[in-house]
């Protein structure tokens, strides 16, 4: 099973706090850093500000070397398609091939409003169109041009460049990400456009019903349903004993209780036995959000004490 870390930088951090978090991660043995995209901080006033995320991948894409590099998830309210396109092609250049996108119809009304962002009331056919466009651009044979007309983009005779330095089945881009609870519109999507289908802090007793639901998915258009990576994002609080772990716990201002009912947290044998049992459901890689930037001694003890117990 593959272990990445996941950061919430919106919370409060400056490049070089998340910069020392991704060398952290690819020194430990981590699979990958994915931050999330967002530009206001939740319950806190999320001091020094935010960090544009595909700036910040940018950033470590020279400065990491092994690990893969990615959002959970960039909104689509956030650029126009063919902008985001160029985007992350650029990085994956920069990166050497190391860069994903998980890309989301966006939801923290709050964040837009301050920064002056629009917020359309229905945006699912933004996400549909985008994911159609972001591929398309990335797959269009260099020296021929790409067009879409659609109820929200438009584009005519574009050049589709730059290049991702990635291929996914045989043509240029990069691995996508689609998650979500919705039961039909985000699984179907996720079988039409992405590598991967993840779940986003899911009740875990549903788990199992929405990875069917995206399995399903793919075989209804034909898709071998193991090649969709399924995928979940928990919260991660682990201490070697009660007491480490309970400090942890205050630290992010969470209930021990809580955790445990709906993360990965405990001693690292409470949390490699629910791995193992996300692992039975058919995920084969988890994001472990850490709320905390500046423990860095945490990712070590998973490093030290989970992750050699996965196999």
């Amino acid at each position: 099973m593959e272990l990445r870390v996941f950061t919430e930088p919106q919370q409060g951090a400056t490049y070089d706090d998340l910069l020392r978090v991704a060398r952290a991660t690819e020194d430990l043995g981590f699979d990958a850093f994915f931050r999330s995209d967002h530009y206001l901080g939740m319950g806190t006033p999320g001091l020094p500000g935010p960090t544009d995320a595909w700036t910040t991948l940018a950033g470590l894409a020279r400065e990491t070397s092994r690990i893969r590099l990615g959002t959970l998830v960039s909104s689509v309210t956030y650029r126009y398609p063919g902008i985001l396109a160029i985007q992350v092609a650029q990085v994956d250049q920069m990166s050497g091939g190391r860069v994903e996108l998980g890309l989301g119809t966006g939801w923290f009304e709050q964040e837009h409003t301050a920064y002056g962002i629009p917020f359309p009331a229905k945006r699912f056919g933004l996400l549909e169109e985008q994911l159609e466009i972001v591929t398309g651009l990335w797959g269009t044979p260099v020296g021929e041009t790409y067009s879409f007309d659609g109820e929200h983009y438009t584009l005519t005779d574009s050049p589709a460049l730059p290049k991702p330095t990635q291929q996914v089945h045989g043509r240029p881009g990069v691995p996508v990400i689609v998650g979500g609870n919705g039961p039909t519109r985000t699984p179907a999507l996720a079988a039409r456009f992405a590598s991967e289908f993840n779940l986003a802090f899911p009740e875990l007793d549903t788990v199992e019903a929405k990875f069917a639901r995206a399995r399903q998915a793919c075989e209804e258009i034909g898709r071998p349903a193991d090649d969709l990576v399924l995928s979940a994002a928990l919260v991660l609080c682990v201490g070697t004993d009660e007491q480490e772990f309970a400090r942890r716990a205050a630290a992010i201002g969470r209930e021990p209780a809580e955790l445990r009912e709906h993360g990965l947290a405990g001693t690292p044998g409470e949390v490699v036995e629910r791995l193992q049992w996300l692992r039975g459901l058919g995920a084969s890689r988890v994001y472990l959000q850490m709320l905390d930037l500046a423990d860095l001694d945490h990712l070590e003890l998973v490093a030290d004490a989970v992750a050699p117990q996965l196999g």
